[in-house]
């Protein structure tokens, strides 16, 4: 009787404890059948101006498929690489655990884990990535759920359409498609090893960061492939010869993904997933990111310029087709085109010209270029030799100082000039003395630009753009009001023109195509700019072009008639010549 009491005692006591275990395991663990819901952030999809892929943002996911529309070989990896036992354990491997011990044991390090296939799926669906030995036993409780609640078709069919495979994509058909342009119903034999390879370290393997490294881990899945007997030793030499990763294009426009990724919370408040055509065209882009590198590389880094921003613009629209932001988006980011508030210089000089026009002026009018005092305030002209006057063109042509102080007295003022400025799209305040007629405020790129466009399309308003169509639905384009009479912007492109025909842009000019605009540089060389327009056989386009440092180093005698204008050229010449 006392053994039986005492074995009803620690019958009671261990069921007890038994069970305050289980509580302690399960207590926080989320609701099986309520987590097998799809819980995600809505992606959004950007395309280029051609439908090509340009950029995702938030969980991409592809079709969901069924094992019997993927080719064989896919599954086939997954698990040669990832669980071989997958049919034969209960949900825990124990042969795979003791092997995994003794290896790491033997390694003295971990080098092999023992988790099953159902146990990843388990993580992945339910639990965090946290690592201790509570979240270990939920794991395990979680992947015997699951083996007795599917079958081991629906967990592998599951897997393959959950499972993080890295750039945003869940899913091996969403992953084939963003790695490979690909549906996973026709991945071929070395692209499933690719991405069979990726949920150990999808950052790590990522095909477009690391191409060696996603490789060299999908001959490692053809080895394991032909260990299993899934394929022959020839299918894997054939299919390592055959494996390749796409090209990433070297020119993907991040800075103009990013400016569009920043509107759509705005624009499309509703929580859904998006498939955007961009404005961005990527032959612009690809001249714009190269010619750019390329003239930073080279005279940029003997004259100490370590930065430049590039924005192209369709005057008849806004539209945006090209952006850089800087030298290069993977180590820096920061969008100087449209972010970065600098001191314009005498690109600013443009409204004080056209505010004058605008009250009767011409550009054949005689203005003095003399020596011009203003209380304490002296502005110089450089290299000008004064003629005693010359013309309001040649005047903006050579970017005369004196010239452009009186020709701003004429026109109103400083507070006129900076009301031109506002009218078309140039945000900011500018002060109020005469010394903002040579570009002592500051402003974006991409305002400046849009500013010229107005002027280059006849005096519309021109509001900058990047989303052209989503869903296949055209997207109102902004207004385009008329806040400069016809007459008065084509005097401004008369003037622009002969910048680039004579004046201090003439490095700008491009052989048998019109082209116009305005030269800046500031004080010290810390900012140079040049802003104009290209009449081309596809539209007109307003080019924006500025170069310096980030922390306002100066520059080794840069101005705005020299890289920039340069650049500028260089730029429209690739186009043309689809380079």
């Amino acid at each position: 009787m006392r053994l039986l009491r005492l074995a009803v005692l620690l019958a009671i006591w261990g069921g007890l404890f038994l069970a305050a275990v289980l509580i302690f395991f399960t207590w926080d663990m989320p609701r099986a059948d309520a987590a097998l819901a799809r819980q995600r952030r809505p992606s959004v999809t950007l395309q280029s101006s051609d439908g090509n892929l340009l950029a995702t943002q938030g969980d991409l996911y592809g079709e969901t498929l069924r094992l019997r529309d993927m080719p064989r070989h896919l599954p086939a990896a997954i698990l040669a690489i990832e669980d071989r036992r997958f049919r034969e354990h209960f949900g825990l491997d124990p042969v795979g655990i003791a092997r995994a011990l003794y290896r790491n044991f033997s390694e003295g390090d971990v080098v092999q884990g023992g988790s099953t296939l159902t146990q990843q799926l388990a993580k992945n669906l339910f639990l965090s990535s946290e690592r201790s030995f509570r979240r270990k036993v939920q794991e395990a409780l979680m992947a015997l759920w699951l083996e007795s609640r599917f079958s081991k078709d629906q967990l592998l069919e599951i897997y393959l359409n959950r499972v993080y495979l890295g750039a945003g994509a869940w899913g091996v058909d969403a992953a084939a498609r963003v790695y490979f342009g690909v549906s996973a119903r026709r991945v071929t034999l070395p692209q499933a090893a690719i991405l069979a390879g990726l949920p150990q370290a999808p950052s790590r393997h990522n095909p477009r960061s690391n191409p060696d490294g996603a490789t060299a881990r999908g001959r490692d899945v053809l080895a394991a492939m032909r260990d299993t007997g899934a394929i022959t030793e020839a299918q894997m030499e054939a299919a390592i010869e055959e494996m390749q990763i796409p090209p990433r294009p070297s020119r993907n426009g991040g800075w103009f993904a990013d400016w569009i990724f920043e509107d759509v919370p705005t624009k499309f408040p509703d929580s859904r997933d998006l498939v955007i055509r961009t404005t961005l065209d990527r032959r612009w882009q690809q001249a714009v990111e190269s010619r750019l590198a390329a003239l930073l590389d080279r005279e940029g880094a003997a004259a100490r310029v370590g930065q430049g921003a590039v924005v192209v613009l369709d005057v008849e629209s806004g539209a945006v087709r090209a952006m850089a932001g800087g030298r290069d988006f993977r180590t820096s980011p920061f969008n100087r085109a449209t972010d970065a508030r600098r001191q314009p210089g005498s690109t600013f000089k443009t409204f004080a010209f056209l505010a004058a026009l605008e009250r009767g002026a011409s550009p054949g009018d005689a203005v003095a270029d003399g020596p011009l005092r203003m209380g304490g305030w002296s502005p110089s002209n450089g290299h000008w030799r004064t003629r005693g006057s010359v013309t309001l063109e040649e005047a903006f042509a050579q970017s005369v100082n004196t010239a452009a102080v009186r020709v701003m007295q004429q026109g109103g003022g400083p507070r006129a000039v900076a009301e031109a400025a506002h009218r078309l799209g140039v945000e900011g305040r500018f002060g109020r003395d005469a010394s903002v007629v040579l570009g002592t405020g500051e402003a974006t790129l991409l305002d400046m630009t849009s500013a010229f466009a107005a002027l280059a399309n006849g005096g519309r308003r021109v509001t900058p753009f990047g989303m052209a169509r989503i869903e296949g639905v055209n997207l109102a384009m902004p207004a385009m009001p008329q806040v400069v009479e016809p007459g008065t912007a084509a005097q401004m492109r008369r003037m622009m023109q002969a910048v680039t025909a004579r004046g201090t842009g003439r490095a700008a000019a491009v052989p048998g195509v019109v082209t116009g605009g305005k030269t800046g540089t500031t004080q010290d060389y810390k900012d140079a700019w040049f802003i104009g327009y290209a009449a081309l056989p596809g539209g007109t386009v307003a080019i924006g072009i500025w170069m310096g440092n980030d922390r306002n180093q100066p520059m080794e005698d840069v101005r705005g008639g020299t890289l920039p204008a340069r650049l500028f050229r260089e730029v429209i010449e690739a186009r043309l010549s689809g380079g």
